[in-house]
C-alpha cells in the first residue's frame, strides 16, 4: 500500500524525510518550507501506523524500508537524498543497505543502528488509559496527560496524534495496540552486517545521549564514509529545538 505524504516545492532534487516514533509528516513542515527555498522537492512521509498512512500488524525496519521503495517507485523517483529522525533514522539506515544505489546522500538524525531501551511502554499505556469521550477536548486531554508528562512541548507532540471523527469524538490516528505489540521491533538493533558506503551525515543533539563517543566505532564500521556533527542547544528533537542550525548543517552537507 502507498504511504501518505505531503510534497513541498517543485525543485529538481528530491529529499525524502522520515519522522520518528509517534511522529508524522506535519512535524517536518517548517523544515520543508525552509529547504524548498533552495530548489528542492521535499517529500514528508507518514510511515505505516503513523499519521494518515495505513495500519498494519506487520511492523519492522525491513518492511518500513520496503514501504519507502514502493513509494519511490510509485512516484517514479530514481534518486534522492534521505533524512530520517529516530525511528525514521533506523528505517533510513535499513533502506541505505537494501537500496544503496538510489541514494544521493543520507542524513541520520540523533539515532544509531543499535538497541535502545526507551520509555515507549509508559507513553503508549498512558495514551491507552485516556478516556477520550470523557475528556472530550484537546485542552482536557492535555490536562490529563500533564499528570504524567510535565513538558508542554512533548504533550503537544503527542496531541498531534489526535483527530476528530465527529463533533463530539476524538480518536488516535495511530493504533496503540499495534505499537505496543511491536515495541521490540522499534527498539532492536539493525543487522550487524548492515553496510552503506555512500556519503552519510549523523546529526546529534548536544543534550541528547542517543549518539555518544562510545558508539563511534559502530558508525565507522557500518558507515565508513560518514561524519557526525553536533547541533547546540538541542536534545533528541534536533530539528524542532534548534531548527536554524539544523537546516544550516543539512544544507552544508548537501553542498548548497
Amino acid at each position: 500500500m502507498l504511504l501518505n505524504s505531503k510534497i513541498y516545492g517543485d525543485g529538481s532534487r528530491n529529499i525524502i524525510v522520515l519522522h520518528g516514533f509517534l511522529g508524522m509528516s506535519d512535524n517536518w513542515k517548517s523544515f520543508a518550507i525552509e529547504i524548498i527555498k533552495k530548489k528542492f522537492k521535499v517529500h514528508l512521509i507518514d510511515q505505516r501506523n503513523h499519521g494518515k498512512s495505513f495500519h498494519s500488524n506487520e511492523f519492522n525496519y525491513k518492511i518500513l524500508a520496503e514501504d519507502l521503495k514502493f513509494y519511490t517507485d510509485y512516484h517514479k523517483i530514481k534518486s534522492f537524498s534521505l533524512i530520517g529522525h529516530s525511528m525514521g533514522g533506523k528505517t533510513a539506515m535499513m533502506f541505505s543497505n537494501m537500496y544503496p544505489l538510489m541514494l544521493n546522500k543520507l542524513i541520520i538524525v540523533d539515532i544509531l543502528p543499535i538497541f535502545y531501551k526507551n520509555d515507549y511502554v509508559k507513553i503508549l499505556k498512558t495514551l491507552k488509559s485516556l478516556d477520550l469521550k470523557k475528556n472530550g477536548t484537546r485542552v482536557n486531554i492535555d490536562k490529563a496527560l500533564e499528570l504524567t508528562f510535565k513538558e508542554p512541548s512533548f504533550r503537544a507532540f503527542l496531541l498531534k496524534n489526535l483527530k476528530r471523527t465527529s463533533k463530539n469524538e476524538l480518536v488516535f490516528r495511530i493504533n496503540l495496540d499495534i505499537m505496543l505489540n511491536n515495541l521490540n521491533e522499534i527498539e532492536k538493533a539493525l543487522p550487524s552486517n548492515l553496510f552503506y558506503e555512500g556519503e552519510t551525515l549523523f546529526i546529534k543533539g548536544q543534550n541528547s545521549e542517543y549518539i555518544n563517543n562510545s558508539n563511534n566505532q559502530i558508525v565507522n564500521n557500518q558507515f565508513p564514509n560518514s561524519k557526525i556533527v553536533e547541533v547546540s542547544n538541542a536534545g533528541h528533537w534536533v530539528h524542532v529545538e534548534n531548527p536554524g542550525d539544523f537546516v544550516k548543517q543539512t544544507l552544508i552537507f548537501l553542498k548548497y
